[in-house]
């Protein structure tokens, strides 16, 4: 029997139960085009738990005490990880080429450049930030730190054990797969002490204002492809907090198909040669 002839099938009140128990704990929308990927995704929790519905489920998730950490599981199986190394190479560029040789002047004196990935999933993205440091001269001796943040303790362990198959590596040129990973056995490979020791992770809920307060101030935020999963007042409520966290003149880059122009927020929209980004005001 395939899991099509045996699926439990999610009727409308159950999506819009377990939505807002999704919304409330992360800010996820779990819209009515992602139905069938919850059922597929979730199923075997139901037959693990001994639940012969999603309304069971839901009930399960409020009120048993084992609710909440089966909460944080449900979200993390539904919440896409998918990323690579160098993604989005247009907007590295832009990384590279116009906001890093901005910051190097005006960070000269503090000669130090803080960078936060926000839902970094597993890792690729600090990496290639950090590996990207690396190869500028003029911050040579300065304080480089890139802070890594996602929702999924799973993700995260798999980042800060930095190692990778050849997937995440799809878009790395073998110039770079040389300079800035070990090759392992059965086709794997680990980032370069060198990049690691730059990079640091930490579980980060974007919705939780107090936790997120407690980071520091940062020259630089990628967010990439993780605003579309929010309705629009938990975008603005994620994004206003990104503001607070950035120095003046700091910048927020979002993923190509995001944009916040349907938002009213502080951030003011800079035309760069190669990219928009979000700026905090100087």
């Amino acid at each position: 029997m395939t899991w099509e002839d045996s699926r439990v099938e999610m009727t409308k009140e159950e999506r819009h139960v377990l939505a807002d128990l999704f919304q409330a704990a992360s800010g996820f929308v779990l819209r009515e085009d992602l139905k069938f990927v919850a059922e597929r995704r979730l199923a075997p929790r139901l037959e693990l738990l001994g639940l012969r519905d999603f309304s069971a489920y839901a009930r399960y998730l409020r009120f048993d005490p084992r609710g909440p950490d089966e909460l944080d599981l449900a979200i993390d199986l539904l919440i896409p990880h998918e990323t690579y190394f160098f993604r989005e190479p247009t907007q590295l560029g832009c990384f590279t080429d116009e906001l890093l040789p901005d910051l190097e002047v005006r960070g000269a004196r503090r000669r130090s450049l803080q960078i936060w990935s926000a839902g970094c999933a597993t890792g690729e993205e600090p990496y290639t930030l950090a590996m990207l440091l690396t190869t500028r001269p003029a911050l040579a001796g300065w304080t480089l730190d890139v802070l890594g943040t996602d929702l999924s303790h799973q993700a995260l362990t798999q980042a800060r054990k930095a190692e990778y198959g050849s997937t995440s590596l799809r878009a790395t040129s073998d110039a770079q797969r040389a300079r800035f990973f070990d090759d392992l056995p059965a086709g794997r490979y680990r980032v370069k002490s060198q990049v690691r020791d730059l990079v640091r992770f930490g579980q980060l809920n974007l919705l939780d204002a107090g936790n997120a307060a407690l980071l520091p101030r940062f020259d630089l935020i990628f967010c990439r492809n993780v605003l579309m999963y929010f309705d629009a007042p938990t975008r603005k409520r994620v994004v206003e907090g990104f503001y607070d966290r950035l120095y003046d003149g700091g910048v927020l880059l979002l993923g190509h198909s995001e944009n916040l122009l349907t938002l009213s927020t502080r951030f003011e929209l800079v035309q760069l040669e190669a990219d928009l980004v979000y700026r905090r005001p100087r």
